[in-house]
């Protein structure tokens, strides 16, 4: 089984649109009414969830004339998100058919098909045009992609020049190994976490220059607390969740990712990059 085989196979699911709709309709809404705002709680597969997406691209400056390229796009939460947001084209890339079909289907729900376009692929390898997106950006990807410079390359030739590359990563901050599984990998195996400084080398060595750098460590212990303290208030599994992605093991995952991140081993970072000239 090949890294990117081992990758997808953590994220399939088998029956992904239909457990969404069953979701849906518990919460008293069908495809024909359902918002992106019903959907975000499933939709978005990263620390901090929609709250997070916005305090990450209030800082890029999108414009409706801007076609954006979502990298490791997952389900395209993210990429209807921003299309919504800021009226702008998104094409998203993700190695999973399945989450690619779902947020096919999904984006047609919302009547968001227009504005954004899922593809079936690699992000080292995504059949796009040179120089064909205004900006790009990726969300929780990095951490199952091994090979940073071949992917950070790849999305430089995919940029026009002076052209934004947002990333918001899980990235290694401490010594230690992590405890798996974590909701990006069942084992040490399939998980890809590096060091901010080996980011910024790789986006530096293909051309990109660093404008902007956050941990959001202290971001993510808050909303984990606040997910814990929902979670406990709550009678049973809500109707719409991550569970639905991470199945019977997302407590688990989700406990793991809370303790690494509290041991300083890994904190949730944005990094911020533009294009420039080799």
């Amino acid at each position: 089984m090949t890294n990117q085989d081992e990758i997808s196979a953590h994220y399939q699911h088998g029956e992904l649109l239909n457990a969404i709709l069953s979701g849906i309709e518990q919460l008293g809404k069908s495809q024909a009414n359902v918002t992106i705002e019903d959907l975000a709680i499933v939709d978005e597969f990263h620390i901090g969830g929609r709250k997070a997406s916005e305090d990450f691209f209030n800082q890029l400056d999108i414009t409706p004339d801007q076609h954006f390229l979502d990298v490791g796009c997952g389900l395209g939460g993210v990429s209807r998100f921003v299309a919504q947001k800021y009226k702008c084209h998104v094409s998203g890339i993700d190695l999973s058919a399945e989450y690619i079909e779902t947020g096919k289907t999904l984006s047609s729900w919302l009547g968001l098909e227009e504005q954004v376009d899922l593809h079936q692929g690699s992000a080292l390898a995504t059949g796009f045009d040179n120089d064909s997106f205004d900006g790009a950006y990726m969300m929780h990807v990095g951490m199952n992609i091994k090979d940073k410079p071949a992917l950070f390359e790849e999305v430089f030739r995919c940029l026009r020049p002076g052209s934004l590359f947002a990333i918001f990563d899980v990235m290694q901050t401490g010594e230690g190994e992590l405890d798996f599984p974590v909701p990006w990998a069942t084992e040490s195996t399939s998980s890809a976490v590096t060091t901010i400084n080996n980011y910024k080398s790789a986006l530096e060595n293909v051309g990109f220059v660093i404008e902007a750098e956050r941990n959001r460590r202290d971001f993510a212990i808050e909303f984990f607390e606040q997910l814990r303290a929902k979670t406990a208030s709550s009678k049973g599994r809500p109707a719409l969740g991550l569970h639905i992605l991470m199945g019977d093991t997302a407590p688990v995952k989700i406990k793991n990712m809370v303790k690494n991140i509290m041991a300083g081993k890994i904190a949730p970072v944005e990094l911020i990059a533009r294009k420039g000239v080799k």
